[in-house]
Parts: C-alpha cells; structure tokens; sequence
C-alpha cells in the first residue's frame, strides 16, 4: 500500500492511478454499490439537489406561463412558439458552447465548468419567485435560455466525464446508470415536493435548493484534472483574443477529428441526432398539448412525471446494471428507441385522458438511451477525450433540438386550433416518431468499439493559456 504525504492532489493522483488504472492493490475488487458510489459521492449528493430544485417547477410553469400570457384559456399559442423560439436559440448558441464546456472541463478542471453550470438556474426562477405577470414571465425566458444555453446537457456531459475520471471501464456502463437514476429518484421527490406544496412556495424552496448545490460543490468537491500550472499572459488583449479563437477553431477541429476518426463515435452521433430531433420536439410542446386536449393541469402532470421517474430509477439504477453484461450498451439502445417510438405514438393518437398515463410505461425504458449512450461513447474514446467526444456529440443533439421546434411549435399549434385539417390533436407527435424510427435503424448498426492502448489522441494546447 502506498501512502501520500502530499493532500488532497496526490490524493487524487493515487485514486485515478489505482482506482481508473486497477495499478496498485488499493484498487477495488468488490462490485458492490458502494465502491461504485464512492468516488462520486460528493458530485451526485449536490447534483440530486439541483435536479430535485429544478423538477419541482416543471409541472407549475405550464400554468404560470398559460395564465400570464393568455389568461382565462386552455390553449396558448404564444406560450408554444415561445418555448420553440426558445429552443431554437438555445440550439444555436449550444453548437459552441457544448464542445467549448467539455474542452474547458478536460483542460482547467470539472470542478469550475460544473459550479458554472449548476448556478445558472439560481436566476431565471428568482424572477418568478419575485412576481408572475407577464412582463416577469418574459425576463423569465430571457433568462431561463441563458441558463439553458450555459447547463443544458452540459451538466450531465461533464457529470460523466467526473466519473470516467474515478470509475474503471468495466464499472463505467453501471455508474451512469446509477447517475441517470439519481436524477430519476430526484424528479420523483421534485414531483412530490410539487404537489404538496402551496403553488406560491414552489419557487422559493428551488431557490433555496439550488443554491446550496454549488456551495457543496465549493466546499466538498475534490477536482479529478490535474492542472497545468498558470503562465503568466502579456500578451496585448486583442492578440489574445485572435489566440483563443485561434485555439477555439483547433480545438472544434480535433474534437471532429476524433468523432469522425471513429466508426462506433460517427454511428451514435447521427443515433443521437436523430433521437434528439423526435424527443426535444415532444419535450416542449407536450403539456401544453395534454392541457389543450385533456384539460391537465399541475396534479396530473406531477403524477404523470412521478409515474415515469419512479419506474425510472428502477429501470437505470437496478436492471441496465443487471442485464448490460449479458446483452451490451447496443441491445439496451435499440429497446429504448423502441419504447421511444411507442411513446411518441401512444401520446399522438391518445384517444382518452388515461392514455398518457400508459404511455409513460414506455418512458421507464426510454430513460436507458441516454446512459446507454454515455457507455458506448465511454468505450470508443481515450480517458483524455472524454469532455471533447462528450461535448462535440452533444453539440450535434442541439443542431437538433435546434431544428425540431422550427416544424414542431407551427405544426402543434395548428392541430389543437379549429382550423386543422383532421382531428388529431397530438400530430406532431405522430411526426416526431419517424426520427425515432431513423435513430433506431442507425442504432441497429453500431458495432461499438472499447478503445486500443494504441489508440491516436490529439494533443492539444490549453484554450485558455498560452501557446
């Protein structure tokens, strides 16, 4: 056994050495929970906060946002192109920012990028918290797609990232699906939180709740990058500048390098693409057109989302880690892109009020696409590009939740007005299931890869340091 005299740094280099690497016989034999769990303690206890602070408010906005801006109505038009131009904004600026965040975290730490990320929310509910007309309403979705833009998907990409760091790749397919699971069980008392509290305490308690997410951080979060030591920059500004952008440029190269150097990387970004374009355009047009044809309000939607958060951690935290040695990440893919279209299909032709309920069984089996996904990328990239593969590939699912609300937001609109051609309200939906099916076809031919000891990185200098 060897013994560091150093603190928490060589701490740190002993636990990737031993625990990542299995190179001393500190490294863990058993596969029990808690040494799955262990080395990512203090980033899951703060991220269940925040999940559980931000769920809390999903099952409220809808009748926020419905009665400050078409007060009196079921139906809210400019509450559904709101939310698309929203996302569309949001895919725009993601397709650098993502790849940018997960650069930045390999290179100057997790630690920073995920305080960054977690705080963002703080903001975007202060201002609902404060008042509800529809002038706050407006700051809200100002504010709310700046936090978007800053911690939508970067959050969990940089989430894996930490634990690929602390977790060895045998281990990696069953950690994030305790990580995907975590956020289940915290949607689950987000929900419940929801629907017992008064409607005017809600946003005050996601405040309070997310704040304290970054200051564990802060405090408890041990960073698992080792860092290059800080040069001192002389440079003039505008030389610095050109630099960095320079770097940027460089560095979205490499990133698209490595994606595209790999058959497996090249397979689960058009899988990824395709599922994020059918899924994110159901995310955002979904209450408000269960509001519209069903008349669902904030109670049915917490039970819906407990409904599907419940069976969820289940289905990620005990049976992927269960049946993932038996069958593989590829085979847990293409079941939960299968479930996705049945999902997509039961919401869209959904002849009663109960049937969203039904369809939120096939949600349990959705849910395992995204650690699925998060082990396959895990195999076929190098320790030390795990932030950029993270990141470009996110980047490629916000060109596609960038495109989605360009068809979903006018073509939900049109079918829940009198003037749609044939009654079927939830078309849009029936619409998105067709990328699901192409996602599905490119999912059956993956052929994932684990990466070679050989396999080429790309060296690259610090985005934000000097040359």
């Amino acid at each position: 056994m060897r013994v560091c005299s150093k603190g928490p740094r060589c701490s740190i280099e002993l636990l990737q050495n031993d625990e990542l690497f299995g190179g001393s016989d500190m490294a863990p034999n058993s596969t029990g929970v808690w040494e799955l769990m262990r080395p990512m303690l203090h980033l899951l206890l703060p991220l269940c906060v925040h999940w559980v602070a931000e769920e809390m408010t999903v099952s409220v906005l809808v009748d926020v946002v419905t009665e400050a801006l078409c007060p009196g109505e079921s139906t809210c038009t400019e509450a559904i192109y709101i939310n698309g131009l929203q996302q569309t904004i949001v895919g725009v600026f993601k397709m650098a920012i993502l790849p940018l965040l997960g650069q930045l975290a390999d290179e100057h730490g997790r630690k920073p990028m995920l305080l960054l990320t977690t705080s963002t929310s703080i903001f975007p509910f202060a201002i609902l918290a404060w008042n509800q007309s529809k002038g706050f309403v407006y700051a809200y979705y100002v504010l709310r797609t700046i936090s978007y833009i800053l911690s939508q998907g970067s959050i969990f990409c940089i989430a894996v990232a930490y634990a690929a760091d602390v977790v060895d790749g045998g281990r990696r397919a069953a950690a994030f699906s305790w990580i995907t699971g975590l956020s289940s069980a915290s949607h689950v008392l987000g929900n419940l939180l929801a629907l017992f509290l008064p409607e005017k305490y809600i946003f005050v308690v996601s405040i309070a709740l997310l704040i304290i997410c970054p200051v564990y951080m802060q405090f408890f979060l041990v960073e698992t990058v080792k860092l290059a030591p800080e040069r001192n920059q002389d440079s003039a500004c505008l030389a610095k500048m050109i630099k960095v952008l320079h770097k940027r440029y460089k560095s979205m190269r490499d990133a698209a390098t490595i994606v595209f150097s790999s058959p497996t990387l090249r397979g689960i970004s058009l899988v990824s693409f395709f599922y994020e374009l059918g899924t994110s355009g159901i995310t955002y047009v979904l209450w408000y057109y269960l509001k519209a044809a069903f008349g669902y309000g904030k109670n049915q939607f917490s039970e819906i989302l407990m409904m599907v958060e419940i069976g969820s951690i289940v289905s990620q935290m005990l049976v992927l880690p269960l049946i993932n040695p038996l069958v593989g990440e590829k085979i847990i893919l293409c079941i939960a892109l299968l479930a996705s279209i049945a999902y997509a299909l039961f919401n869209g032709l959904a002849w009663a009020s109960w049937v969203p309920y039904m369809s939120a069984l096939f949600k349990v089996v959705v849910v395992l696409v995204t650690p699925s996904t998060y082990a396959i990328i895990s195999k076929a990239s190098s320790s030390t590009n795990q932030g950029k593969a993270q990141g470009f590939i996110a980047g490629v699912e916000s060109i596609a939740s960038l495109l989605s609300p360009l068809v979903m937001s006018p073509l939900t609109s049109w079918f829940l007005s009198d003037s749609a051609p044939f009654n079927c309200k939830g078309f849009s939906l029936v619409c998105a299931s067709i990328s699901m099916v192409i996602a599905l076809c490119c999912a059956c031919m993956l052929k994932p890869e684990a990466i070679s000891s050989h396999h080429s990185e790309v060296i690259e200098a610090p985005l934000l340091g000097d040359s």
